[in-house]
């Protein structure tokens, strides 16, 4: 066993005869931590995007809001009567009247 340890701590198992064995062992371990980090930084790429995105749409959801309830207040009677007296419009006092068309055979 002590003599594994000081095998592996020298690195004679990398110049030895058999060493092709080895070598390809460790490239394929290497080659496996190298897809695992790609992929680890992908998916932390993909977790900022997300909140980005989130972020966005919470602050377009807002707006959208805000915008509505503006328009919500410029529909009002009261808000529309008060523009068209700046305008010398008055609302009329006599009701509609519905008019019937007959059809012409």
């Amino acid at each position: 066993m002590k003599t594994n340890i000081y095998k592996i701590l020298k690195g004679t198992f990398l110049v030895s005869d058999d060493s092709f064995k080895n070598w390809r062992f460790i490239i394929f371990i290497s080659a496996l931590a190298i897809i695992m980090i790609a992929s680890s930084h992908s998916a932390d790429k993909k977790v900022y995007e997300i909140a980005r995105l989130k972020n966005e749409v919470s602050e377009m959801r807002s707006a959208f809001i805000d915008g509505r309830s503006k328009l919500m207040k410029l529909k009002m009677e009261s808000n529309v009567m008060d523009v068209m007296k700046e305008k010398d419009i008055a609302p009329s006092v006599i009701p509609p009247k519905k008019i019937k068309v007959k059809s012409q055979k």
